[in-house]
């Protein structure tokens, strides 16, 4: 995003040293923000929280469990588990139904009828997350959240809550998918969705 600038101001200049040419100055430039990150950790970081999340940080299971046609969208589902949890066939269609009627507002929100769904078995409970394409090349995001076990129990997440880590791996493949088959992809739209519902991630994600 460009600045605005006031009347009468002009372009900022660059200040550099007699003799010296640009490419020392980044280097001086990078230098010095290197110095500066090896500094005093400033008071909002979390160091030890940080740590210990470093510390216990792990893989976790990634399965694509197909596309699905729910409330009119051509919806992608993924499972994510944590070590010793297990998505199960009650817990997808606790899923399902939760996404069912909030994609039948889509239209409202200007989806495009694309969306992906994901069912994560956390270590503190289960989450479901509903990203939805949207008009502009923007996207809607919805989370769920409930006891570990206890699907029935799901309830939407506070605002502002976004995808963990492992989630956001998920998206950032699907956002791939997307502009690859779809936006970038050639010959009919029907053939581009098809490859994009084949287009998925699996293995264990970190």
């Amino acid at each position: 995003m460009s600045e605005l600038k006031g009347i009468g101001e002009s372009e900022p200049t660059s200040a550099v040293a007699p003799g010296a040419v640009s490419g020392e100055t980044s280097k001086g430039a990078s230098k010095a923000a290197s110095k500066a990150a090896s500094g005093p950790v400033p008071g909002a970081v979390d160091v030890r929280a940080l740590t210990a999340l470093a510390e216990t940080h792990h893989a976790r299971a990634v399965r694509p469990l197909g596309t699905r046609e729910i409330a009119g969208h051509l919806v992608k589902v993924y499972a994510i588990e944590a070590p010793g949890r297990v998505v199960a066939e009650r817990e997808e269609a606790s899923a399902l139904r939760v996404a069912g009627p909030h994609l039948e507002l889509g239209r409202a929100r200007g989806s495009l009828g694309l969306a992906v769904l994901i069912l994560h078995a956390g270590g503190d409970g289960d989450y479901v997350l509903v990203q939805t394409w949207v008009e502009a090349s923007m996207s809607d995001l919805a989370v769920f959240l409930g006891p570990a076990g206890r699907p029935d129990e799901l309830r939407p997440g506070r605002v502002g809550l976004a995808p963990c880590v492992w989630e956001a791996a998920v998206l950032a493949h699907e956002r791939d998918a997307y502009v690859r088959n779809v936006l970038d992809g050639t010959g009919p739209m029907g053939e581009r969705l098809a490859a994009w519902g084949a287009d998925v991630t699996a293995g264990h994600l970190r």
